[in-house]
């Protein structure tokens, strides 16, 4: 039930990252006609914009790719052939992942309350809006990563009672 959950949890964000991406081509496309054609006038809003949206979508992106596996970790042994060396090298990916999502999500509330005292220079924009995507981030990772980590440790348990 929880998995299904977070499945659909992450196709919302999947849906979010696709709109966020899409709407990030508008500034972009702006900033390109008004330096290299000069068929519109400079705005610097838009290079805000941008930048607000890109942050967004690197840390949407980075929950998904925590719910797929394929971030966060790197291979430096050879995958494990047994069940307890595959729990073991899974497991402490994901225990790390957690920690850090938790750390993440603890430090950023202070990082979250520190950009809300600020204001982007062009559009005056409350940073409170990009800052805020760390917090949330590191909880989302937690989360995921905790689940996988369940997932981790009933693998485990299937193949030690399947191998009695």
């Amino acid at each position: 039930m929880i998995g299904k959950f977070l499945e659909q949890f992450c196709r919302g964000l999947r849906v979010v990252i696709a709109l966020l991406t899409m709407a990030l081509a508008i500034p972009v496309a702006a900033q390109v006609l008004a330096r290299y054609t000069g068929v519109i006038p400079v705005y610097l809003w838009t290079e805000e914009l941008a930048t607000f949206i890109f942050v967004w979508v690197v840390m949407i992106g980075s929950m998904i790719a925590v719910w797929d596996g394929t971030h966060f970790a790197v291979l430096v042994l050879p995958d494990a052939t047994s069940p307890l060396g595959t729990l073991i090298q899974n497991g402490f990916v994901l225990v790390l992942l957690i920690a850090f999502g938790i750390m993440f999500a603890w430090y950023g509330v202070a990082y979250a309350k520190f950009g809300a005292l600020q204001h982007s220079v062009m559009m005056n924009a409350n940073m409170f809006v990009t800052h805020v995507s760390v917090p949330i981030a590191g909880a989302v990772w937690a989360i995921f990563a905790s689940y996988r980590l369940t997932q981790v440790i009933a693998n485990f348990r299937n193949a030690r009672s399947a191998a009695v």
